[in-house]
């Protein structure tokens, strides 16, 4: 389980992420910013990750359900909030839907959502047995990645581009490692088993709909679903297989998937097919976000986010700093 504890100045370290998706490039920004030197190596660049598959909505998906996981998720929502201001970033403030099957599903996080109201019986398909309505970000991740790499870049952080095979190898370069690694990152840590891919599958429509609220069903009884209107497009979902390591879109998927939003939302028929693609989301039962011993270099882990990277983000990156500041 994660923990919380305060942070505690220190002074400034030579830090080497591993990651270059949305966890590694926002904990690379934040330390940069409390005065570190940073360097983020990865194999791939920010938009070959399974970050810029994500829709991306603001909601606790598939990931950790704990008090400390509620904070990374309130303190990453204020600075989306914050951020949704800068037309450059790619977020957006949507109002949406998130369908229910059950009267007792869990709303926790609604709670630090100031607008989060119940939806009224005549917005609830029958197929849904309640619902939320709420304004979060959505977050059209090509924009956002390459605004928040340059972002990181314009604060001295350096980008290497290759495979770490073992924090061996970073020792005579870096004060502490940061392992935003993904699916990786129990292989890197050798000592954690616990990771698997859930895999997603999207559909890239174009938005001549002129669509803007989002809507989702998690447990709609023929899969998991949703609609996310970006600016210029519309994501639609989803998959989430456990333990599939299968990155090519499947045509029988992509078609139920489209049937099922255009179930939800008739305005989607005719809608131009841009895209396919698909991503597999780094689980792990807990976030792992604390200290580990034992290695060349002391390392910080910062993985196992599940379908909730984007949304914890900015709270992981600045639970990172915490913990190296403590």
């Amino acid at each position: 389980m994660l923990s919380v504890l305060p942070p505690d100045a220190a002074q400034p370290r030579k830090v080497t992420v591993i990651g270059a998706g949305v966890i590694g490039l926002s904990t690379a920004h934040e330390l940069a910013a409390a005065g570190h030197q940073v360097t983020v190596i990865a194999d791939q660049q920010p938009q070959q990750t399974v970050s810029a598959v994500a829709a991306a909505i603001w909601f606790p998906y598939h990931s950790e359900n704990s008090e400390a996981a509620d904070l990374l998720l309130a303190r990453s929502l204020a600075r989306f909030e914050q951020l949704s201001g800068i037309a450059e970033t790619g977020i957006d403030l949507r109002y949406g839907l998130n369908l229910e099957g059950s009267a007792d599903e869990d709303r926790s996080w609604a709670k630090i959502v100031t607008n989060a109201t119940e939806a009224p019986a005549e917005a609830i398909p029958p197929i849904a047995a309640a619902g939320m309505h709420a304004t979060v970000p959505v977050i059209t991740m090509p924009t956002y990645l390459s605004w928040l790499q340059d972002q990181a870049a314009a604060l001295g952080v350096q980008f290497i581009w290759r495979t770490v095979d073992s924090f061996d190898e970073l020792q005579d370069d870096a004060d502490v490692v940061v392992l935003a690694a993904g699916l990786r990152g129990g292989e890197l840590t050798g000592d954690d088993q616990s990771v698997y891919p859930i895999r997603g599958q999207v559909i890239r429509l174009a938005n001549t709909a002129g669509l803007s609220d989002w809507l989702c069903y998690d447990e709609h009884p023929q899969g998991v679903s949703y609609i996310i209107p970006r600016r210029d497009d519309i994501i639609v979902g989803g998959t989430d297989v456990d333990h599939d390591f299968n990155l090519e879109a499947d045509p029988q998927t992509a078609t139920e998937m489209l049937s099922r939003a255009i179930g939800l939302v008739p305005e989607l028929e005719g809608c131009e097919i841009l895209e396919h693609k698909v991503g597999l989301r780094p689980a792990r039962e807990t976030i792992r976000l604390e200290r580990i011993e034992g290695h060349a270099v002391p390392v910080i882990a910062a993985y196992g986010h599940g379908g909730a990277g984007v949304t914890l983000s900015w709270g992981t990156a600045q639970r990172v700093v915490e913990l190296l500041d403590s």
